[in-house]
């Protein structure tokens, strides 16, 4: 595969290691060729490495298989367990392969998982979540003339930032590229 067909998600083979793509830049300098600026995460949880691709680089692909599984429980240690949704296995993943994906994902959340030779290698995120609020202060009366956000905490232990009219209980979206606030979620 050429370097410049790199996206999130796709495993490749670089000195005898698999790395998954976490992000890609492209790049146009003022001078000199254009190149792919790639934020790797290594499988073996050695942890991220950048590497500059030239955008004509032949990169060595590896085949990875996705799988709709739901998130089942954590182990209280940062890793979890999730169940196959199409045959009901379960799979024990561990801390240094979820990292802060447990934050984004509460009981019976659905996300893909990214298989390598049967092992899992990686957790894809939707691109945002409904948590609900379980701790935040109370709205200040007259507090409003501002546009101040206050400290929340999720069901999940997500941390975030509301605005000051969120209240606890409520559910609310957050993006799962930096754990901010969205919006909140309408009650049917």
């Amino acid at each position: 595969m050429k370097a410049n067909e790199l996206r999130p998600g796709v495993a490749v083979n670089l000195s005898g290691k698999l790395y998954v793509i976490a992000k890609t830049d492209h790049v146009k300098p003022g001078k000199g060729p254009a190149y792919i600026q790639a934020k790797m995460r290594a499988v073996d949880g050695s942890g991220m490495k950048e590497q500059r691709f030239n955008s004509s680089d032949n990169v060595d692909g590896a085949t990875l298989d996705r799988r709709e599984m739901e998130f089942l429980f954590g182990d209280g240690e940062g890793g979890g367990t999730f169940m196959d949704m199409s045959d009901y296995d379960q799979v024990e993943v561990g801390a240094d392969l979820l990292g802060d994906a447990l934050l984004y994902l509460a009981p019976n959340a659905s996300c893909t998982m990214l298989f390598h030779e049967g092992r899992p290698v990686s957790v894809e995120l939707p691109a945002s979540v409904e948590v609900t609020v379980t701790h935040t202060t109370p709205v200040v009366k007259g507090a409003t003339a501002t546009n101040q956000l206050k400290e929340a905490e999720c069901d999940t232990g997500l941390k975030t930032r509301v605005p000051p009219f969120i209240e606890i209980g409520e559910k609310i979206k957050v993006s799962t590229e930096d754990g901010s606030y969205m919006s909140r979620v309408k009650s049917n």
